[in-house]
């Protein structure tokens, strides 16, 4: 806690504020996320529906986000990343407020879709963080807005539970409809406008799409990069709680508290990540991910041959822990090999890409649990940290053999 608000008055009280509107803004979201599958369930007219509706609910938002983010990130760079926060609170709380009304299992698949594609919070509020603090410690500062989503999510989770045990469904989404309205206003009435010079100038007439390749082509590889490293964590998402049900007889709680521990490790590891990796090299941190890679492969492939749940969900801790310096310090890389005034664009970019390597991860999952069974679930993980590695241990050699990119 001291930590945290240690980092909090460094970057001062404007990112304060930010942090607490991810925090607040993204455990609204999260009140729904558990329970979706008891929503999907009771409203599907056949287990056929609900199996495709059941996947569907968690992957229309992503491809929502996948599909829009780049744009919603170059009108950011026009008019504004705050006026793009605005929008997409705004966003949330529209569609969140007619969710708690749709009654059939296909309009609600289609207002998440339009979620996804409306909203996209997470890299507005980025490239706006960016453009407040001036581009100091963007590693932190990616770490901080990561810890707040993780937090966020934890408690979200947490406050949706007593609220289904209490009310119906729809009183989940109308609260979080409620939550990022407000959200929306403060955002609005409260942060201020960038510095008019971290913004630079604005198009007359067009808008300039961002190309990776215009800041170099390690650009592209650490977005694979990130793509990657998505894709493994996701894989497990959808099968989770039947693993743990499978392998380890949990009870709900149980499962609940160990996947909570991935989260916890994030917020823990995080913040320590941000410090080893404040002011260094590029080739320092690129490095680090080799060896982040090669460590989340030997944790998962330890995870799925263990018996002990006590030491599966330590397993999970040290993963989440592990996690905490893969995004936020690829995010720090990609944001700091581009122009202050293409931010929107690039950390817009970089968030398609994440939904769409997790879309791509949850698929891969469910497919290869349905066709092969629970126990392939925790090799293809594996699998998929070792190709990360081999990746990372490429874009590393060429950073450490480019004088411009190991600097």
């Amino acid at each position: 806690m001291t930590n945290a608000s240690a980092a909090l008055r460094g970057f001062g009280p404007v990112f304060a504020l930010l942090f607490a509107l991810q925090f607040v803004s993204m455990g609204a979201m999260e009140m729904s996320g558990l329970f979706w599958p008891i929503h999907i369930k009771a409203l599907s007219p056949s287990e056929s529906v609900f199996s495709l509706a059941g996947i569907g609910v968690y992957i229309c938002p992503m491809l929502g986000v996948s599909l829009t983010s780049a744009f919603w990130g170059r009108m950011g760079d026009r008019y504004g990343n705050r006026l793009m926060m605005v929008r997409a609170l705004a966003g949330l709380a529209i569609t969140q407020l007619l969710i708690a009304f749709a009654q059939d299992v296909w309009t609600i698949l289609a207002l998440r879709f339009l979620q996804g594609a409306f909203a996209g919070y997470i890299a507005p509020a980025q490239a706006y963080g960016v453009q407040v603090t001036g581009g100091r410690d963007r590693a932190g500062l990616f770490a901080w807005l990561q810890v707040a989503t993780n937090v966020g999510s934890l408690g979200g989770a947490f406050l949706g539970g007593l609220i289904l045990d209490a009310l119906p469904f729809a009183a989940i989404n109308l609260t979080a409809g409620a939550i990022c309205a407000l959200c929306a206003v403060i955002a609005w009435a409260s942060l201020p406008q960038p510095p008019t010079g971290t913004r630079g100038p604005r198009p007359a007439k067009t808008i300039t799409t961002f190309h990776p390749s215009s800041a170099g082509a390690s650009v592209v590889g650490l977005l694979v990069l990130m793509g990657m490293l998505l894709a493994s964590r996701m894989v497990l998402q959808v099968p989770f709680s039947l693993y743990m049900t499978q392998v380890f007889g949990a009870r709900h709680w149980v499962t609940g508290l160990s996947y909570g521990f991935l989260a916890l490790g994030f917020v823990a590891g995080a913040p320590l990540w941000a410090r080893l990796f404040n002011g260094r090299a590029k080739s320092y941190v690129l490095g680090w991910s080799v060896l982040i890679s090669a460590g989340c492969l030997a944790i998962t492939h330890l995870a799925g041959i263990t018996g002990s749940i006590g030491f599966f969900a330590t397993l999970y801790f040290v993963w989440g822990a592990l996690l905490g310096g893969t995004t936020p310090a690829l995010l720090s890389l990609i944001s700091a090999a581009t122009q202050n005034d293409r931010q929107g664009s690039v950390l817009g970019l970089a968030q398609s890409c994440q939904q769409g390597a997790s879309v791509v991860g949850i698929v891969a999952g469910v497919a290869v649990t349905q066709f092969i069974g629970l126990e392939a679930a925790f090799p293809l993980v594996s699998t998929l940290y070792a190709l990360s590695s081999l990746v990372a241990l490429g874009i590393w050699l060429k950073a450490r053999h480019s004088p411009d990119e190991g600097n």
